[in-house]
């Protein structure tokens, strides 16, 4: 558990300029009265600030943030190319139509190429015209973090990897060719596909039933 609580301060910490969060030793724990247990169970509208349907998402998720674990600064600087960490580390933009997946379709899935932390389904990645690849949604919307970006006299929405916390690109809504009108446009040098033939060798197997 404490490993779990120090993975998740120092996710956020990196997020914010400022973070006054102190992570010690529980203390003083009691158990709560038993009306006050599977609360929601008993109490379906009950006042809990994460609505019913969060929950149930949340108990669904397959791909444990956990295990995909952001290396240390210098042996990401190692084991990227140039582009790489220019687009994950300092929040760049790779050029459009010159970049590895924005015109492959084929069956597998795209990794963090910072953690291997699972993002996106080819069965979710359609045809576009904007150069970059683009995908209607990730394989689970908690591997997503977004934020206000202002950059360059725009207003947009930044989407960033949860367990890399790398710059992956941004989220646009009204495209017009986009099968549900959304827009994950992702730059290819945060990415890496793992054909679908070699999931399981490369420990994604569990994730095979996406493509059934």
């Amino acid at each position: 558990a404490q490993a779990v609580v120090e993975r998740i301060v120092e996710l956020e910490r990196g997020r914010h300029k400022v973070f006054a969060v102190e992570v010690g030793p529980l203390k003083n724990y009691y158990p709560a009265e038993e009306y006050h247990q599977n609360y929601l169970d008993k109490n379906p509208g009950g006042y809990c600030h994460i609505s019913p349907a969060k929950i149930k998402l949340l108990s669904t998720l397959k791909i444990d943030a956990g295990a995909y674990k952001k290396p240390a600064a210098e042996t990401i600087r190692d084991k990227l190319t140039a582009e790489q960490f220019q687009v994950t580390q300092q929040n760049g933009t790779e050029r459009p139509f010159h970049n590895e997946f924005w015109d492959k379709f084929a069956k597998g899935i795209y990794v963090d190429i910072v953690t291997g932390e699972p993002l996106f389904s080819s069965t979710d990645k359609y045809q576009s015209s904007c150069g970059w690849p683009a995908f209607t949604k990730p394989i689970e919307a908690p591997l997503l973090v977004e934020r206000k970006d202002t950059s360059h006299g725009m207003v947009r929405t930044e989407v960033r990897s949860r367990s890399g916390d790398s710059h992956l690109g941004h989220v646009f809504t009204g495209d017009h060719e986009s099968p549900n009108g959304v827009r994950y446009c992702i730059n290819s040098a945060s990415l890496r596909f793992i054909p679908y033939e070699q999931m399981e060798a490369e420990g994604y197997g569990y994730l095979l039933y996406l493509f059934k």
